[in-house]
């Protein structure tokens, strides 16, 4: 193949990916079998923020890409925050071990591979991890999120739902599982008959189904992960001495409920959406989120939470955190929220089945067209550690299709042991603040009754039903000038209370906590 960078393919295409701001590098590009080192794939660090998505068969490489990714961006003083499914991802905190094989891919990579380690901080959801344990308290998760944890069908949601209402409206605090377990335990008693009456529309047998399953998760460890100090989304956003320190969620005694952590991920991205200001479009991120096995995330998922989860993905773009989702096909995500990532890493997929090449052709349908490759061939041909990548350009447009041969990560490709992980999250300056489990009051037997109200003329909203909208205000015939809405609604002081009221609506999504935002 010719080197003439006018007239070789591999040089064509990595024009598409040439940036003037800052990038992740992530290869070079190979057009029949051979990689151009000088053919340069990387992501614009400014468009990071329109999210993506990195998918393949097992044993592909999607983890060292992760691990690539993550790197670069901690190296660029971005934040991020993984869930380390396997735990391979430790070895971020330590210099990789050069060998030939990292050597030959360095050449074909254009790379100068130095071995670097980078500052990680360790955190396990509640106490049985061996990371710095993290908590939310069950308010601050609220129903819809609660629901997909212990598995709930929409009925049951719904009721979950009136039942965190009723517990709000009596000033009941819903902190650990515990608490939500008595609350409901007294609403299905003698004593509590008249107050599961009041809910209206909540039968004795589904608050049982509620119990019963939070039972299970208590049972499972999920106990340890409700509670306080509740996680300050703030501790994520840490830089030091210039690297962003990347944030490793380990799995600990909920392996059996892996959907506890990516569910907790969403909690958190929700939560992050009422603390961070809106910046727009920025020269690099705020924070980076990466989501392993995103299946999880979705499967059996009700209309409701498909819905929240689409609309916080969308809006959080604007507060300048990307969101990168990890799994092993494209078509495991809903077409809303795949049609919102703007950079495509796809690794080798396996066509064995009818439904595998069902897979095959949708994702292929995903991509822009290409004279240079056969698609469909290509995605069954590519090798470890080779991705077929689209990304968005500087400009926001797509670029061209690259058969991408990845570099090879800096830091280890290998756990570093529980060890060395307990012993590293033992000295975080963390630990003094989530270490301990903060005790609660012992709650009365039946939660204190709802405080008198005004009365109104109108019935009561439950917290999660959307209020009616205003009706049309009517319009005067005629020509006429602007009227007192339009003049109100040009008020600064009105607009501002406008933006308030979104960041509101968008923080009642999953039951957010109404922290303000630190100066």
């Amino acid at each position: 193949m010719s080197t003439d960078s006018a007239a070789t393919p591999a040089s064509r295409i990595a024009d598409g990916y040439a940036v003037d701001g800052q990038a992740l590098e992530l290869g070079t590009v190979v057009v029949d079998g051979a990689a151009d080192p000088t053919a340069q794939i990387r992501i614009p660090l400014a468009t990071v923020n329109r999210h993506g998505l990195v998918a393949g068969a097992t044993g592909t490489g999607k983890t060292k890409t992760l691990q690539l990714i993550a790197e670069q961006l901690s190296a660029a003083g971005v934040p991020v925050l993984m869930a380390d499914v396997k735990g391979d991802l430790s070895g971020l905190s330590k210099p990789g071990e050069g060998d030939d094989r990292t050597a030959a891919r360095a050449h074909d990579t254009g790379d100068t591979w130095e071995p670097t380690a980078f500052p990680v901080e360790f955190l396990s959801l509640g106490t049985d991890g061996v990371g710095v344990p993290i908590r939310a308290t069950v308010a601050s998760f609220g129903p819809v999120l609660l629901s997909k944890v212990l598995g709930l069908n929409t009925t049951q949601e719904s009721t979950l739902g009136l039942i965190f209402h009723w517990a709000k409206e009596r000033n009941y605090p819903l902190v650990t599982l515990a608490n939500l377990r008595d609350a409901i335990t007294h609403l299905t008693s003698d004593e509590g008959k008249e107050d599961l009456k009041s809910l209206g529309g909540v039968s004795s047998t589904t608050a049982g189904v509620i119990l019963r399953a939070l039972v299970n998760l208590e049972g499972e460890g999920g106990d340890t992960f409700f509670g306080e100090p509740k996680l300050d989304p703030n501790d994520l956003l840490r830089v030091e001495q210039g690297r962003g320190i990347i944030s490793l969620l380990e799995f600990g005694g909920q392996s059996l409920r892996p959907v506890i952590f990516s569910t907790f991920l969403m909690w958190l991205l929700a939560d992050l959406f009422t603390v961070l200001p809106e910046v727009g479009d920025v020269d690099k991120p705020k924070l980076v989120f990466f989501f392993d096995e995103a299946h999880l995330l979705f499967a059996d998922a009700s209309k409701a939470f498909l819905e929240q989860v689409e609309q916080t993905v969308k809006l959080i773009r604007s507060k300048g955190v990307g969101v990168f989702f990890c799994t092993q096909l494209p078509t495991d995500l809903p077409n809303d929220v795949l049609s919102q990532l703007g950079a495509r890493i796809q690794h080798a997929l396996r066509a064995f089945t009818p439904d595998d090449q069902k897979a095959l052709s949708r994702t292929v349908r995903t991509y822009p067209k290409t004279d240079v490759y056969d698609l469909e061939s290509a995605l069954t041909s590519l090798g470890i550690g080779e991705a077929v990548v689209t990304v968005l350009s500087e400009k926001g447009s797509p670029t061209p299709v690259a058969w991408t041969r990845m570099r090879v990560p800096r830091s280890l490709m290998a756990s570093i042991g529980n060890d060395a992980i307990g012993s590293a999250a033992k000295d975080s300056p963390l630990q003094a603040k989530y270490g301990q489990t903060v005790s609660q009051p012992a709650q009365p037997s039946a939660p204190p009754a709802a405080p008198p109200q005004a009365q109104s003329d109108y019935p009561p909203v439950p917290a999660n039903d959307p209020v009616p909208p205003m009706p049309e205000p009517a319009e005067p015939a005629g020509p006429r000038g602007p009227s007192m809405w339009e003049e109100v609604l040009q008020n600064p002081t009105v607009k501002s209370g406008i933006n308030t009221a979104i960041r509101e609506a968008v923080k009642g999504i999953f039951g957010g906590t109404g922290r303000r935002r630190r100066k």
